[in-house]
C-alpha cells in the first residue's frame, strides 16, 4: 500500500522524517499495511456512494462538463492530538475576540485608526466595509458569530493562519458528513482511537444563534436564509436548517413590515428573530445596497439597525477577512489584548507599501498573489507553477490597482496520507476549523481537512480539484 509513498522534505502528516509513523498514526498505519488493495478500493467505493445518494454535492460555475459535482471525499483520516488542538483552540479564542472588537471599534469609535494602528485609507478602500453600518449596535457586539479560519502548517509541523473567512464561512456540513461516513468506512479502528465528537455541532450553532435575539424575544424563531438551490452551497444550506430544525428561506419567504421582518407561512405571518444569513452583503437588502437583487428582503437593514432581528453574521464583517487587513491581524490582537498571536499569521506583502510591491514584481516566479476580496481559489497566481504569460499578466493588475491584490511565500503546506488510485501518496492539505461565538466561544474539535488531490498542486479548494477527508481529534 505504501510502495509509492515519498515522504519528501515537506512536513508530512503520518511519518517522522526517518520514515517511522509518528504515534498517533501508528495504529492506522498498520492497519491500512494489512488490508488489500481491493478492499480498500470498495470502502472508497461504497463512500462515494454514500456521497451520490445522498446529494452531497457543490456547484462549480461555468465548468464544462456540468456544474454539480459529488464533493470528493478521502477515507484515510488525519489525526491532531490533544495538545496540538489545545494551542489551535487557544488561538483561535484569542483571534474572534480580538476581530470582534476590531469590527465594534471601527464602525463605532475607531480608536484603531486614530491611534495609526491601521491605516484609515486601507479600511476605507476595503469594498466589504458598509458606511450604512456606523453607529449600528449589534446584539452582545458579536459581528462574527459563525467563521472559518485557514490552518496550514509550516516546515516544522507549527499550524500557523493562512486566511480568515468571516462573511458567509462554508464547508462545515462536509465536516460533519465525513465523520458519518468514516464511522461506517473503519467503524473498529474509529471507537479504538477515541476521538472528540463533532455531532453537537448543529447544537452549538442553534444555540449560537439563540444568544443573538433581541433581549425581549425569549423563545426567538430563526431562519436560515439561503440565495437558493442554484447557489454552490446549497446542499449545505438544507444540511444545517435540517440539523438545527429551523426553517430553510429564500428572500421571497421574508417581508418587513414597520422594521419587523415577518416569514409568510401557511397559517400567517410569523416573526423573525435571528436570520443566518448565507448571503453576500451586496444581496442582502435591496433598499441599501444592490437594488437588482432578488436574494434579501428589502428593510432588512432598517429592521437590523432598530434591534428587531439578529444577523449571524453581521452586515459589513467583510473587512476584517480582507486579505490586506489580515496582514493586520497580530498588531490587533496586540492592541485591543495586549497579547502577542498564539497562532502566527504567513508572511504577507502588502502592494500598496512601494517597497514591497517592488519586491513582489522581481520575485513574481517565488512568490503567491492573491486579490484581497476573491475566495476559492480564484484570482490567484502561484508563482512557482506559473507561465511568464501569467506572471506578466498579473503583473499588469498589480501596477493597475496594487490595493487589490497580497503576496506571500509559497508555503509548503503540509502532506497527510490519501488514497489514490489504489495505493497510499501523500498529498497537500489545510485545516478549516469552525468557531462559533454567541454568550461564549464554542470550537467544535475537528474541522474540514481540505485535500490538493492533483499530484503536486497546492490548491485544496473544490472548486479547483480539491477534496476533504474526515479530522480525528484525539482526547489523549
Amino acid at each position: 500500500m505504501f510502495t509509492s509513498y515519498e515522504i519528501g522534505s515537506v512536513y508530512d502528516e503520518m511519518f517522522a522524517r526517518e520514515g517511522r509513523p509518528r504515534p498517533q498514526y501508528l495504529a492506522l498505519y498498520e492497519r491500512l499495511a494489512e488490508l488489500p488493495a481491493e478492499e480498500l478500493r470498495q470502502r472508497q467505493q461504497a463512500a462515494d456512494a454514500t456521497f451520490l445518494n445522498q446529494g452531497i454535492t457543490f456547484t462549480v460555475y461555468g465548468h464544462d462538463q456540468g456544474t454539480e459535482k459529488i464533493f470528493p471525499y478521502d477515507l484515510i483520516p488525519r489525526i491532531i492530538t490533544a495538545a496540538e488542538w489545545a494551542e489551535i483552540e487557544r488561538g483561535l479564542t484569542q483571534r474572534i475576540i480580538a476581530l470582534n472588537l476590531f469590527l465594534r471599534d471601527v464602525y463605532h469609535e475607531g480608536r484603531i485608526l486614530a491611534d495609526g494602528v491601521i491605516p484609515r485609507e486601507l479600511l476605507y478602500s476595503c469594498r466589504h466595509y458598509r458606511r450604512e453600518m456606523r453607529g449600528i449596535h449589534v446584539p452582545r457586539d458579536v459581528y462574527i458569530a459563525v467563521v472559518g479560519t485557514d490552518l496550514v502548517r509550516d516546515a516544522d509541523g507549527r499550524f500557523v493562519v493562512l486566511e480568515d473567512n468571516l462573511r458567509v464561512p462554508s464547508g462545515v456540513s462536509y465536516m460533519l458528513v465525513n465523520r458519518q461516513v468514516m464511522k461506517r468506512t473503519f467503524p473498529t479502528l474509529f471507537n479504538r482511537y477515541n476521538v472528540r465528537p463533532t455531532e453537537h455541532y448543529g447544537q452549538a450553532l442553534l444555540e449560537t444563534l439563540r444568544a443573538l435575539a433581541p433581549q425581549h424575544r425569549p423563545d426567538p424563531t430563526i431562519v436560515l436564509l439561503t440565495p437558493g438551490v442554484y447557489n454552490s452551497a446549497y446542499f449545505e444550506h438544507t444540511f444545517l436548517a435540517r440539523q438545527m430544525g429551523i426553517q430553510l428561506v429564500e428572500g421571497r419567504d421574508l417581508l418587513a413590515h414597520d422594521n419587523i421582518i415577518y416569514m409568510r407561512t401557511t397559517a400567517g405571518l410569523r416573526r423573525v428573530d435571528v436570520i443566518y444569513r448565507r448571503v453576500d452583503d451586496d444581496f442582502v437588502d435591496p433598499l441599501a445596497f444592490r437594488p437588482d437583487s432578488t436574494l434579501g428582503v428589502a428593510g432588512l437593514l432598517n429592521a437590523y439597525r432598530a434591534g428587531n432581528v439578529g444577523l449571524a453574521n453581521a452586515i459589513g464583517t467583510g473587512i476584517a477577512d480582507d486579505k490586506a487587513i489580515y496582514a493586520y491581524v497580530p498588531r490587533i490582537i496586540s492592541y485591543y489584548l495586549g497579547e502577542e498571536p498564539i497562532l502566527p499569521n504567513v508572511e504577507t506583502y502588502l502592494l500598496t507599501d512601494e517597497t514591497d510591491r517592488r519586491y513582489v514584481l522581481e520575485h513574481l516566479d517565488e512568490l503567491v498573489v492573491k486579490a484581497v476580496g476573491e475566495s476559492g481559489g480564484y484570482g490567484m497566481l502561484i508563482g512557482p507553477q506559473s507561465t511568464r504569460e501569467q506572471r506578466d499578466e498579473f503583473r499588469r493588475r498589480i501596477l493597475a490597482d496594487p490595493r487589490n491584490y497580497i503576496a506571500q511565500p509559497t508555503l509548503s503546506l503540509s502532506r497527510a496520507a490519501c488514497f489514490i488510485d489504489g495505493c497510499v501518496e501523500a498529498r497537500h492539505v489545510d485545516l478549516r476549523p469552525y468557531i462559533l461565538y454567541g454568550e461564549r466561544v464554542v470550537i467544535v474539535p475537528g474541522g474540514l481537512t481540505r485535500v490538493a488531490l492533483r499530484r503536486g498542486s497546492l490548491v485544496v479548494n473544490s472548486s479547483q480539484g480539491g477534496g476533504s477527508k474526515d479530522t480525528w481529534v484525539l482526547n489523549d
